[in-house]
């Protein structure tokens, strides 16, 4: 008889930093009771400390596949969707049924409003441990099952220059010029009175042979960021991520229409159901799903979709400790037209090394997980950051 799913365990993981993510605290902002500060620029809340969520699959056979999803905020939520309702409804299922285990799950509670949020980051983390368990029973790492290898290493990206006066910040993106890095991205939030002054400063230091992108975190209207793209195109701008809010499907399309700039989205969605209307609309140059949202099995569907309308996928990466992000490194030497894939330096570097497995960038590039299933699973060191919440 098949293996089968027998139990669902769920740990939140959290990680110390020296300087939150994006950088440090701008004037009246502040860390409040919880750890949470809010950026005054995009209005968005973020913990002080790195955290995610981390999903433990155990087959009756004693297979172990690792998910991992966002915890940035109310993580235990995730604990408590496992608990009371994905592991009494997948308990006996076959691991290999992970695409039709997600649309039943997704089917659930669709009708109630939940077709995103945390239920589908649930659905996500449960999704990456299934395709890991499926990877180790097969003896193969993931992407061997995702329809083959499209490439042996990721071209990868820099994302952020978090140091608090922009000569720290040209500095730090010309040591990683030096290292072999040739495409650099920006956050607008971190001084969004100096976007152009910033832009300006990296192209005159870099040279005109590096990809300089920026993220304006869903900062603008429509006419309001249109008009900065066009006043920021003389420098050389790759592409501009998330200019207008996430639900401004029109928005969007309007800044898509009125500049020459690739525009790039995706890191909120968690379904192609989020990507359809998007790329029907033409608001997007550039997909960007994230792992930690999408699992691997919507992460493909999204890509796919995006490739018949001639789009390209560039991933997006975010706060964790790396089983998702291994999980992105998977599915990605899978997907046909995938130019690059960010590298959130301040955050894999160190939290790599909590990892059992070969997950790293180095020189301009991912090498991919060796092994079967993700090629990684977490460590000793892991552990002293974890606290079990359910299972």
């Amino acid at each position: 008889m098949r293996d089968s799913i027998d139990h669902i365990e769920t740990f939140v993981v959290t990680i110390p930093r020296d300087t939150p993510y994006l950088g440090p605290l701008r004037a009246g902002e502040s860390v409040n009771e919880r750890g949470y500060l809010v950026r005054s620029s995009n209005r968005t809340i973020y913990p002080t400390e790195d955290r995610s969520v981390l999903v433990k699959v155990t087959t009756k056979d004693g297979a172990v596949g690792w998910g991992e999803t966002y915890g940035l905020t109310a993580p235990r939520v995730i604990g408590e969707f496992v608990d009371d309702l994905i592991l009494p409804l997948v308990r006996g299922r076959d691991p290999f049924d992970v695409s039709a285990i997600w649309h039943d799950l997704y089917d659930l509670l669709r009708v109630r409003g939940y077709d995103g949020g945390f239920w589908l980051d649930a659905l996500a983390a449960l999704d990456i441990a299934l395709w890991d368990i499926c990877g180790k029973l097969a003896n193969q790492p993931v992407r061997k099952l995702l329809g083959g290898e499209r490439r042996a290493s990721i071209p990868a990206y820099v994302s952020g220059l978090p140091r608090a006066t922009l000569d720290e910040r040209i500095a730090l993106a010309a040591d990683f010029v030096a290292q072999g890095y040739d495409a650099i991205k920006f956050a607008a939030a971190v001084d969004p009175d100096g976007i152009e002054a910033e832009l300006a400063a990296l192209r005159g230091a870099l040279g005109p042979q590096v990809k300089l992108m920026i993220d304006f975190h869903w900062m603008f209207g429509r006419g309001e960021a249109a008009a900065l793209i066009r006043r920021l195109e003389p420098y050389g701008l790759w592409f501009a991520e998330a200019p207008v809010k996430p639900e401004d499907v029109e928005g969007l399309a309007h800044v898509a229409r009125a500049v020459a700039t690739p525009i790039a989205a995706g890191e909120e969605w968690r379904s192609v159901h989020d990507a359809l209307p998007r790329l029907a609309a033409g608001a997007v140059s550039i997909v960007q799903p994230e792992m930690g949202h999408t699992g691997i099995t919507q992460f493909l569907r999204i890509a796919r979709l995006a490739a018949a309308h001639h789009v390209a996928t560039i991933p997006h990466a975010t706060i964790g400790v790396g089983i998702f992000q291994a999980a992105s490194l998977q599915a990605s030497a899978a997907v046909d037209e995938l130019p690059m894939h960010e590298y959130q330096h301040s955050i894999l570097d160190r939290n790599a090394a909590l990892l059992d497995g070969d997950l790293a960038c180095e020189a301009g590039a991912y090498r991919l997980p060796s092994g079967p299933g993700l090629g990684v699973a977490p460590g000793a060191a892991l552990w002293a950051h974890a606290e079990k919440i359910q299972g």
